[in-house]
This record gives C-alpha cells, structure tokens and sequence, in this order.
C-alpha cells in the first residue's frame, strides 16, 4: 500500500526552487500532508455484492466509455459486467477488448435490470445523460455519467431529485477535478499564495481531426447495425443519418458544443479549487470559423462570466475560450490571478508567481545624512529576493487524474460515501456551460441564479 500511495497522492516541487522562504510562498508538501490526503481503498465486511466486488456495466461504448472503462478496471475491486451500444461495432469490439463473457445489448433498459450490477458508466451521447441516469438510480444503480451532467438545464433537477431519492453515488466524469493539481491549487488558494483572487481564464485549443470532433464512420454503417429509432427516441426524429449518429457532438440535438465538451472540465476545476457555486452573470460569443462541414454549434466560442462574492470567495471574473482552429493545436491551461499572484493548474503540475518586493535604492553610497561627525554615508543593503516562480510537480508514477477520479467513485461506493463531483456539483458546473450556448445562439445576457439553481429574467 505504501508504494500506492506515493505514485498516487506525492507532489513535488521543482528541486532547483524548493528552499524558499515560509513567509513568501507556503511550505512543500511534506510527508505528513501526504498521508492527511490519502484516501485508501476499505472495503467494509458489510458489503453485499456476492463476489465481493463494484459489478459494473458500460452504457455508450465509443471512445469515452471504452477510455472511463479501461481506467475504471485498474481500480482494484471493479468488474466489468456487460456493455450496451447502439452500434453493433462497438459491441463485437467490447467482446474482443474485454472478453467473450461480458454480456452485450443495445438496449440499456436491460443493463439496469439486472441484478448483478452494481453500477454504470454512462457515457452516451449528451443527449441521453438525463434519461439514462435517472432510470439507473430508480433501479438502485450507482452512476459515474460523462460531462456535462445533461443535456438541457431543464434536465438538471430531476437528476438531482434522482439522486437524493435513491441515496446512491453518482459521480460526473469531469476526470480533472480529482487531479493532483486541483488539490494542491485549492490548498494554495485558501493559504493566500495569490492573495485575493480576482480574476480567472481558461484556454482549450485543438486543431486535429479526432479533437474536431470528425469521428471516423464505419463503413458498415446503417439501419441494420446502428439502432437509430433508439438514438432519436427522445429528441427530433430524422431518416437515419450515419455522421449525425458517429458525429453528434456537431448537432444540437445530440450535444452541447465546445462549451458542454470542455468549458464544463473547466468549471469543475474552478468550482473546486475556489468552492464556488458558480457565476450569475454569463455572455458568449464566437462563430463558425473554419469547421463548415454541416455542423450547427461553434468552431471557437468566448465566455465571460461574472462569480458574485460569497461566504467563500470574494467577487472574481472569469473568462474561457475554446479553439478547434488553432494551428498550434493542443493548448489548454486555467489561471488564476490575485492580488500578490497568480497560479496556472493543470491536472499533475501547478505553478505559482509571486510578485517580488524590490527595495528602492538607487545608489545607495551617494546618499548621505548628517551624523555626531559630520556628514555620513548610507549603505542600503541588497535584499535576498525569492524565486518569482514556483512550480509543483506530480510525483513520478503518479496514475493520473482519470485513475483518482474512478479511484474515489469506487470508495465511495464500498464505503457509503458521497464524492465531490456529486449530481448537484456537476448541476452547477454544467449550468455555465449550457447557458453559453444559449447566450451564443439567443444573441443576449444571460442571467442565473447559482444558489436556487434558476434562470433569472431581466
């Protein structure tokens, strides 16, 4: 366990800026604090499941669901159970990944009756979000969902609602926020390593294929592999399209725009590192650029964002951009600006700048005052001033993100725990990001209301 430990919860700093000054930036982690943070994996004697483990089964096996899979299989204690898509490609793929005796449907309403499982991983189209975590609670199910939490802001309570009824963990897979990074960001925050936060921004850039969102379509492609009637069953019906089904995060009816793909993993991370509960200000802009290949959502987008200070946190703006044209391709960084600093996170690395004190003396020799003796000169001394940069490393053979993320979901489930990113957090990290769609497309302001969860009218 000691060796797991370390790879999992150690952070480091760069070795060449750790002996600094307490009183200018706030001590490394140490051994202790490592142990405070250590989450270990207990299973308690009263768990019911008759192989003694989290049974889990996999609702959406495209890209996403087969990567939260194949992470979620490294936790010790998890099995996989058995896999639903509506493509029968990534079924037969399923099989071949994860072995002939995992059972496979393109119906999900089979997966939540079975009582063999414990929990699912949804990870759908956006559109599906809503109705497929709903249903799995009411059937007792654990639910890890991928991002945004839903669909429609409309959506948002009645997961919520779900959630409480059924007294189950439910966690959305905004995979950062069980980073390292965050962690040590939030410790630095609350510390004062930055002062008074007053400013945030958050950068997502790609410019490939795959992060254009031009999923590849399988040449056998049609009514007879693909269950299309299910796909469109909750929303617009349309003849069978095989790039809407493959490609659906370019349509409104199926995702949610650069904002729901990526503005939300920002929001989660800023909601956690602040304790925030979100903005009540929200206005977005940005265009189809480059991407005009039929899709109907944005290629760049800007958000601004207005946080009103709470108990927690003072008042701050917060501004977000997303690129799918960047020639530079790949960038992407939060940053968090107070008034003694500013600290950019990233998920295994956290770099904190300070503002450094400079004593004004600009020639110190010629300066004189009158003494017992007649005039004397004045020597000001030089100050010995601390790094202006300070960086925080992930141990080597940290896991990752991904891997926290799973790893907390599971402890919460064998020890009838709640988790951070629970249905409520993931309600209002998905909120922001929802309503700069439709601040983008309805042309206007919008306004929230955080706390109550509620568009406001003015």
């Amino acid at each position: 366990m000691e060796k797991q430990d370390r790879s999992r919860r150690s952070f480091l700093t760069n070795a060449a800026k750790a002996s600094i000054g307490a009183t200018i930036f706030p001590s490394i982690i140490t051994a202790k604090d490592r142990a405070k943070n250590i989450q270990e994996i207990k299973w308690p004697t009263v768990y019911n499941s008759a192989n003694d483990q989290v049974q889990i089964a996999l609702i959406g096996a495209g890209g996403m669901g087969v990567a939260d899979t194949t992470t979620a299989l490294t936790v010790p204690g998890i099995k996989l159970v058995a896999v639903c898509d509506l493509y029968d490609g990534h079924l037969a793929e399923a099989r071949k990944r994860w072995g002939a005796d995992v059972a496979i449907t393109k119906d999900y309403r089979e997966i939540l009756e079975r009582k063999d499982i414990d929990a699912v991983i949804i990870a759908t189209p956006d559109h599906w979000h809503k109705d497929i975590s709903v249903a799995a609670m009411n059937k007792g199910k654990h639910v890890y969902c991928e991002k945004p939490m839903v669909h429609e802001i409309s959506e948002g309570s009645a997961v919520v609602t779900a959630q409480t009824k059924n007294k189950v963990v439910y966690q959305v897979g905004s995979q950062g926020l069980s980073s390292l990074g965050n962690e040590k960001a939030r410790q630095l925050l609350k510390e004062g390593a930055i002062g008074q936060l007053n400013y945030a921004e958050g950068f997502w850039a790609r410019m490939s294929p795959t992060g254009a969102w031009q999923y590849p379509i399988p040449a056998d492609a049609s009514t007879k592999t693909v269950d299309w009637d299910m796909f469109v069953a909750n929303t617009n019906k349309r003849p069978f399209d095989a790039t809407r089904f493959f490609r659906w995060r370019n349509y409104r009816d199926y995702g949610t725009g650069v904002s729901g793909d990526l503005f939300v993993h920002l929001f989660s991370s800023l909601h956690f590192v602040t304790s925030s509960i979100g903005p009540n200000k929200i206005l977005a802009t940005g265009g189809l650029r480059y991407w005009k290949d039929g899709r109907e959502v944005p290629d760049v987008m800007l958000g601004m964002f207005d946080y009103p200070a709470t108990s927690v946190h003072p008042a701050f703006n917060l501004s977000l951009r997303v690129n799918f044209v960047d020639g530079t391709g790949g960038t992407n960084y939060l940053r968090m600006v107070g008034s003694e600093g500013s600290m950019t996170v990233e998920w295994d690395k956290v770099t904190l700048y300070k503002n450094k004190t400079i004593i004004d003396a600009s020639d110190p020799l010629t300066q004189t005052k009158n003494g017992p003796l007649g005039r004397e000169y004045v020597y000001e001394r030089k100050s010995m001033l601390s790094p202006d940069k300070l960086e925080y490393e992930a141990e080597k053979g940290y896991k990752g993100a991904h891997f926290d993320h799973f790893y907390n979901w599971a402890n919460a489930i064998r020890n009838n725990k709640d988790v951070t990113e629970n249905s409520l957090f993931g309600f209002r990290a998905a909120a922001p990001a929802l309503l700069c769609n439709e601040s983008y497309f309805e042309n206007k302001i919008i306004q929230w209301d955080p706390q109550n969860l509620k568009l406001l009218s003015k």
